[in-house]
């Protein structure tokens, strides 16, 4: 049976569950069950030796932590003498929550973030506990059966399954294996050493696990590669059922289950002082950080660039470059070996927020630091609750000698293979092929069709504001003087009251009024009263002989960083504008230069392939021929 019957079969139990439960709580009872089931096929083979031991043990002092493990061959146990299939048509759910309460607390933690107490309570109200029971005991979910990996290949599905029922976001909780395998092959290939040595370890670490799927796929590739190599999974995760899956699947693969953390990454890190050789993750995309806003603003203000965020912050609709930030705070000192991280996020990371903004600064922060190795476009329609474009970022602290100050991009959009069945907007996916494909463009590091070599500072510009001056011709109308009166009084209303004509500048408008000089509140008043905007007329000069700025015709110009302002303004301002200037009062924080520097990365214009449009014989051809099939189809309608 294969993982999409076995998940099938599962799911089949909501046949016994409707109408005593709604659909979108199906999934809190499957769920728990199937782990429960999972857990009791791996200890099936120690069972009996377990309950020998304890029975021996248990009214001695001795930890029974320190030796029922090592007899059941697992990192954790249970002592009871019920199992799924004897805990009885009358007690069944006393007799389950013994079996449950005496499983190792490990393992024991899992149910209680599923909350499973309640949901045995409410299938014992419904009458339906024991039947569910039974129907799980008969499922065979033993690991030589079925592996970690099609488990999880298993659970994913169902909590698809589950999430499409209560109108749920399945994708925030998995990845789809394609675009891991993807994401791992680029993060781990170039760390030849842990590839092809011997009793390797490292530490790999995800911020957003969800059922921790990316983890147990990274830890199989690193197996594939190199048996003699270990990956030990870290992780936070902030939903309670997807954690407790996640838990369970790291118990069943014999890892420490206390490195996988409950709770909200950007509001509480609990895991603050580790630092990881890889870090993988995929946070949900676009997702508002409202309700944390207060501790990472906090986080930020106090600790600065000792804490997470110190390079910025992002608009509060989007926290992607959060986890980003989050993830680059635990990366190893390059002495230490350094780390490699691959995050994977939608676009708008790339380019939202132009100079000066929180979005911007992050990514100056990363480039200006050469962190950034690469970035894969991906196809659209590669996950199950978008059809949007998704990017991988490959980043690292110590990059090899050719990649040092360069940043990689890679057009993948055209490299997928049709899905025989959609599974949600999942409609493509890569190929064992493509990946390769990829890994190969990534690898070569050149220049190609679909693969672009930068300087980390091309995608740096620096936002220069260009003022034209304010001209204004005057003239005086009974209308015009009326308004002057009402914003300044008597003041200088007689005098400009008798003027006559038209006036190009300010000075010839002024001495036909006598008026020899203007405060600024009435100057201001002269200009809203008795001006208008002229191109012909003659500049405003203030006190300096300097002309003043027109508001309405500032322009800011977007400098690339490798090049002169001045020869940029020379060729690309002056000639349509001779009369403008850039304000050189604007200058960036950080160097103090003129302009406001910012940084982004524009996939469409690097790839951007012109398309010339089809000729006016070929569009007007297709015409006729849909207008002759639609006569055609008349005539068949009205013979």
């Amino acid at each position: 049976m294969n993982q999409q019957n076995l998940a099938d079969f599962i799911w089949s139990v909501a046949d016994v569950l409707r109408g005593d439960f709604k659909q979108s709580e199906f999934g809190r009872i499957i769920l728990p069950f199937t782990v429960l089931r999972r857990l009791e096929c791996v200890l099936e083979p120690t069972r009996d030796k377990v309950r020998t031991q304890f029975t021996a043990l248990k009214s001695t002092s001795v930890d029974l932590d320190l030796i029922l493990p090592g007899v059941a061959a697992a990192t954790f146990y249970n002592t009871s003498q019920y199992e799924l299939a004897n805990v009885g048509a009358t007690s069944t759910r006393a007799n389950l929550e013994d079996y449950i309460a005496k499983f190792s607390a490990n393992a024991h933690q899992v149910f209680q973030h599923f909350n499973f107490s309640a949901w045995l309570n409410r299938l014992e109200s419904a009458n339906l506990l024991f039947l569910v029971t039974q129907k799980f005991a008969s499922i065979d979910l033993h690991p030589d059966t079925i592996s970690n990996h099609e488990m999880g290949l298993v659970f994913e599905h169902l909590i698809r399954k589950f999430a499409e029922s209560a109108n749920d976001t399945a994708g925030e909780f998995f990845t789809p294996r394609d675009v891991v395998r993807l994401t791992t092959t680029l993060v781990f290939a170039p760390d030849h050493q842990a590839l092809n040595g011997k009793g390797v370890v490292r530490t790999v670490y995800d911020c957003a696990a969800g059922t921790g799927g990316f983890l147990s796929s990274a830890i199989e590739q690193v197996a594939e590669w190199n048996p003699n190599a270990r990956l030990v999974p870290y992780a936070q995760e902030l939903n309670p059922e997807t954690y407790a899956i996640s838990l369970a699947d790291k118990l069943i693969q014999g890892f420490e289950t206390k490195n996988i953390k409950l709770g909200n990454t950007l509001s509480h890190d609990q895991l603050p002082h580790e630092q990881f050789d890889y870090c993988l993750a995929n946070p949900p995309f676009g997702v508002k950080w409202e309700k944390v806003q207060k501790q990472v603003q906090d986080e930020q203000k106090q600790k600065g660039f000792a804490g997470r965020f110190g390079a910025g912050l992002p608009r509060v609709g989007d926290g992607s470059l959060l986890f980003l930030m989050h993830l680059l705070s635990k990366r190893k000192p390059t002495e230490q070996g350094g780390s490699r991280i691959g995050i994977v996020l939608s676009g708008s990371p790339l380019f939202n927020g132009g100079a000066g903004s929180g979005e911007s600064e992050i990514r100056r922060w990363i480039l200006e630091n050469d962190w950034l190795e690469a970035i894969v476009a991906l196809p659209n329609d590669l996950f199950y609750n978008t059809g949007i474009g998704t990017y991988i970022w490959v980043l690292s602290n110590h990059k090899d000698t050719a990649r040092k100050g360069k940043v990689q991009l890679i057009d993948a959009t055209s490299m997928h293979a049709p899905m025989r069945k959609s599974l949600g907007s999942k409609r493509k996916l890569l190929s064992e092929s493509q990946i390769a494909d990829i890994a190969r463009l990534y690898d070569a590091g050149e220049d190609a069709p679909n693969s672009k070599i930068f300087d980390t500072t091309d995608f740096g510009y620096r936002r220069i504001t260009v003022e034209r001056p304010l001209r204004l011709r005057f003239s005086v109308t009974p209308e015009k003087v009326a308004a002057y009166e009402e914003t300044r009084g008597a003041d200088y209303v007689d005098q400009f009251a008798v003027v006559k004509g038209s006036f190009d500048n300010l000075p010839a408008f002024l001495k036909a009024a006598g008026v020899k000089k203007l405060g600024k509140p009435a100057q201001k008043a002269v200009f809203a009263c008795f001006g208008e905007k002229d191109s012909e007329a003659q500049p405003i000069l203030d006190d300096k002989g300097q002309p003043q700025a027109d508001s309405d015709l500032r322009e800011n110009e977007n400098v690339p960083l490798n090049e002169r302002i001045e020869d940029y303004f020379a060729r690309e301002v002056l000639p349509h504008v001779p009369d403008a200037w850039i304000d050189t009062s604007k200058c960036d924080e950080k160097d103090g230069l003129v302009g406001i520097v910012g940084y982004e990365i524009n996939f469409n214009r690097y790839f951007y392939q012109y398309q010339p449009p089809r000729s006016l014989t070929e569009i007007d051809a297709d015409l006729k021929a849909v207008e002759a099939e639609i006569a055609a189809l008349l005539n068949e309608v009205t013979a």
